[in-house]
């Protein structure tokens, strides 16, 4: 099964996030949710550290610009096959850090994606 991370989980229903997570595991994915506050979302607990996590095939991205220095070395370190930059997360210190560590990123969207059956 392939497990995708999600950073910037949040237990809000209104947030893309938490209904990415949700359909995620609708679809039969590992879902991992890290966020900055505890909760749940569906089977999935958001965790507020920074876990070693083995196996990562997509990071989908959903923090904003201006906090994603805080997450990069982290999503490298992961070394996922591939970073979905959701709307409104585009950032070119971030695509420049994912290229330069080999890391394949697209400017897309997890709902989008898992809806027309591209995920």
């Amino acid at each position: 099964m392939k497990k995708t991370v999600v950073i910037g989980a949040s237990p809000n229903p209104d947030r893309y996030s938490n209904r990415a997570i949700l359909e995620l595991q609708r679809f039969g994915y590992e879902v991992i949710g890290l966020g900055l506050r505890e909760g749940t979302v569906g089977e999935v607990s958001i965790l507020t550290d920074r876990p070693k996590i083995k196996g990562v095939d997509t990071v989908s991205l959903y923090v904003g610009p201006q906090h994603q220095e805080n997450w990069i070395d982290y999503i490298v370190e992961l070394n996922p096959r591939r970073v979905i930059l959701n709307p409104g997360t585009e950032n070119d210190q971030t695509e420049k850090r994912l290229d330069q560590a080999e890391i394949k990123w697209e400017h897309a969207c997890t709902l989008v994606l898992l809806t027309i059956g591209a995920y």
